[in-house]
């Protein structure tokens, strides 16, 4: 008869997220991911069925706690009209705020090897696609008069850039926090 866990699979997940977020999936050794969850190798194995699946259990945290939430006024059925402006204010912010942020557990993983496991590559398209979608939501908001194409254009530069800061805030933060009062100014210049 199988043990029933005697750990909180939340609490083990985050903790691995901020593991391989901070060093990476392929940096982050057994005993690494054994330190920082408290669980032995076995558990994990048991839990997870692998270092792998725990990492993809990590991602599907980090999309449902750290990035959607954040997206979550550029989601809604009615945007408010600043709300882009307030996710690049508030981005900006946690930038300005912490020292040695790792920047973006998916952007990170996006130039890794495991980018290249087909799974692992449609999950960072598809984060793409969701931020192009809520940044075109909120262009739109913005912009009420803006062409379709306007939107698209203004929407993807948007998004590039935010990927962009998302890439550079863990070695250059003032580029990076740069990098969003361009994406900012971007938006605000059309108006």
């Amino acid at each position: 008869m199988a043990r029933t866990p005697s750990f909180d699979r939340d609490t083990v997940v985050r903790a691995a997220r901020s593991l391989f977020w901070q060093t990476g999936y392929e940096v982050a050794s057994i005993p690494d991911i054994e330190a920082a969850t408290g669980l032995n190798r076995s558990s994990i194995y048991n839990a997870f069925g692998s270092k792998r699946g725990l990492f993809d259990a990590a991602v599907q945290s980090y999309l449902d706690e750290v990035i959607r939430p954040r997206l979550r006024p550029l989601q809604h059925e009615q945007v408010e009209e600043d709300a882009l402006l307030g996710y690049l204010d508030g981005l900006r912010d946690a930038f300005s705020r912490a020292s040695g942020l790792p920047g973006c557990l998916l952007v990170n993983t996006a130039s890794t090897p495991l980018a290249e496991n087909s799974e692992i590559s449609q999950i960072i398209t598809d984060y793409r696609a969701e931020l192009r979608v809520a940044f075109g939501r909120g262009v739109s908001a913005y912009l009420p008069d803006a062409t379709v194409a306007e939107v698209e254009r203004l929407a993807d530069t948007v998004t590039d850039l935010v990927i962009a800061a998302f890439a550079l805030v863990r070695v250059a933060p003032d580029a990076a926090i740069h990098t969003l009062a361009t994406a900012r100014a971007t938006i605000t210049s059309e108006q």
